[in-house]
């Protein structure tokens, strides 16, 4: 009854394998999810009660409900027949297509990873790298936000930043819903993110099916009160200026609008603005003449050399955050208002005359944004600069230039923004930015002039708030056809 019985080794760790994964599915798995459970349910309690956080049923009903929600939508359905009947292939293969599509637009919102370990990292990283302020606030009006809307928070694009910094600032009012592109669809990224409540667009992708899934959900979100963020621009600034709006997720949001419903939808506009951008020189190769992008080899070179610069000037004690990141917060429009006042309701109208109503609210929310950019001491000084490229500066001159172009910009209705205050130090500051990173360099009269070479990005700095100069004004509407999917 002894009797040794000889096993093959593949088949013996194919045993091992098999009673390690029950052992995990059964035992360890569940803990970790009752575990996790149990740390998300106490911070929704912390937020409700320490910070008056309504997060929205939506946020909380589980992944997989929402996906098969969006699959079954009638909506969706319909499309997925009518693409299948198109492309000649069976119904079941359009609804692959849809469930495939849903999985990866839904996110999967955990309280606990939002107001943790999302907030640490947007909070550390923000402060580590900027001076972090808020630049001009309309208290009065969003405090007058009814409670029950569905706000959408309407931002210019500058970084990748832009993420994490406007998170962290609206932490203690709000968890945000992003619409985030294919850049962040990378493992472990893609989790973390979904985890937060963000949820992935293909922003080029022209495949009606796609379309309708991705625009259902956004009305579900919407119409569920889940507060969200957009960038209209679509994109990364890549000359630094305000870009034109895009009407793809606004006219998801006000298609199925009913101006006489229960819940409003409210746009914030928030317009961020920097010191320094990270990405600045990456996006400028995209306008800059006859300049030729690195391949991933080269890009992983000037990325080595850029963090050892950077840790080279923390070993000498040399090291400055870079300069302030600044973030306003303009009126909210009310679309409820808005349609009222023009009698307007968006659901029975035909698609080109929606689209012109779509144009017209986009203008209006780009302004908004526009007029609350921040100006930021890089870019005042920036903007002296480059106005006369070739000339040379003494410091005095520099100074009565910039501090004429701020009383400039404020008659214009700017918020300027100085840092404690004082004009003195806020061009110091500026000015040290520029030159820090050579820019801007000294010649042997003590004259200062920009670096050979440089101008584009000294522009890039300048441009961020040319719209608020005097005669100039940004698109406020990317052209029609290129915003129809």
């Amino acid at each position: 009854m002894t009797h040794t019985v000889a096993v093959p080794l593949w088949l013996l760790v194919l045993l091992l394998a098999i009673v390690a994964w029950a052992a995990l599915d059964r035992l360890l798995i569940p803990s970790v999810r009752w575990f996790l459970r149990e740390r998300a349910n106490r911070v929704l309690e912390e937020v409700r009660h320490r910070f008056q956080i309504e997060i929205q049923p939506f946020q909380l009903t589980r992944r997989r409900v929402l996906i098969d929600r969006l699959v079954y939508d009638t909506q969706v359905v319909e499309a997925a027949q009518a693409f299948a009947k198109e492309e000649g292939m069976p119904r079941e293969v359009a609804m692959a297509r849809v469930e495939r599509y849903a999985r990866e637009i839904v996110p999967a919102f955990n309280a606990y990873f939002y107001f943790r370990l999302g907030y640490w990292v947007s909070r550390s990283l923000a402060h580590m790298l900027y001076r972090v302020r808020v630049g001009w606030l309309d208290e009065a009006a969003l405090a007058a936000v009814p409670r029950d809307s569905s706000v959408v928070f309407v931002i210019n694009h500058r970084s990748n930043m832009d993420y994490l910094l406007v998170s962290h600032l609206a932490a203690s009012r709000t968890a945000l819903s992003y619409a985030v592109g294919e850049w962040a669809r990378i493992w472990p990224l893609e989790s973390l993110l979904k985890s937060m409540g963000a949820y992935f667009v293909r922003r080029r992708s022209r495949n009606a099916l796609y379309r309708r899934v991705l625009e259902r959900y956004v009305q579900m979100a919407t119409a569920a009160g889940v507060p969200q963020a957009v960038f209209p621009e679509g994109g990364l600034s890549r000359d630094g200026r305000l870009g034109a709006a895009k009407l793809g997720l606004l006219d998801y949001m006000v298609k199925a609008f009913d101006p006489a419903g229960a819940r409003d939808v409210v746009f914030v506009p928030v317009a961020v603005n920097y010191d320094r951008v990270l990405e600045d020189r990456t996006l400028l190769l995209d306008v800059v003449p006859d300049s030729t992008r690195p391949g991933t080899a080269g890009a992983l070179r000037n990325l080595a050399t850029f963090v050892g610069s950077q840790l080279w000037l923390v070993a000498t004690g040399r090291w400055h955050r870079f300069g302030y990141a600044c973030v306003s917060f303009g009126t909210p429009l009310s679309l409820g208002a808005w349609c009222r006042q023009r009698d307007l309701d968006p659901r029975p109208l035909e698609r080109e005359e929606r689209f012109a109503r779509i144009e017209e609210l986009a203008r209006e929310l780009m302004g908004r944004v526009g007029a609350v950019i921040p100006v930021v001491p890089v870019a005042l000084v920036a903007s002296v600069l480059q106005r006369e490229p070739g000339r040379r500066f003494s410091t005095l001159e520099l100074t009565a230039e910039a501090y004429a172009l701020l009383h400039e910009l404020e008659a214009a209705g700017a918020h300027v923004y100085q840092p404690r205050q004082d004009f003195d130090y806020a061009l110091t500051v500026g000015l040290r930015m520029l030159v820090l990173r050579n820019l801007v360099v000294e010649d042997d009269e003590g004259l200062l002039h920009l670096a050979p070479g440089e101008q584009a990005t000294v522009a890039y700095y300048a441009n961020s708030i040319a719209h608020l100069r005097e005669g100039a004004a940004p698109p406020a509407v990317a052209p029609v056809a290129a915003t129809r999917h």
